[in-house]
């Protein structure tokens, strides 16, 4: 496996840890709809997050949330329009990244709610 994968590997689950211990239910991880994916689906009862995780080693190329460009955010939108129409919901939908630098000198764990909104 390759250093990257493995390191996004690891974000994934650590983000899934923080988010549970700020209250949240994971509800799925890496969902698919055909070529989309949505890293993580949380919820807590009032609201369903589609979460994309980033994670880097460190902030040579900018904090790792600045990389969900508008391409990305589509296809995370089209893949949620999709759990939706799978799994109906009253509850507020909402669009949330996590930022993580994780290398053997630093581990650093950033919530972004509301990061983006549908186009």
């Amino acid at each position: 496996m390759a250093q990257h994968n493995a390191l996004g590997i690891a974000g994934e689950h650590y983000a899934s840890t923080e988010l549970s211990k700020k209250g949240y239910t994971i509800r799925e991880k890496n969902w698919r709809y055909k070529r989309d994916e949505i890293d993580l689906i949380i919820e807590n009862p009032e609201i369903i997050a589609f979460v994309e995780v980033k994670t880097r080693a460190n902030r040579y190329a900018g904090e790792p949330e600045s990389t969900v460009n508008i391409g990305k955010q589509k296809r995370i939108v089209r893949a949620a329009q999709a759990y939706i129409e799978a799994n109906s919901t009253d509850k507020e939908l909402r669009f949330d990244i996590v930022a993580i630098i994780m290398n053997t000198k630093e581990k650093s764990f950033k919530h972004v709610e509301s990061a983006f909104y549908p186009h």
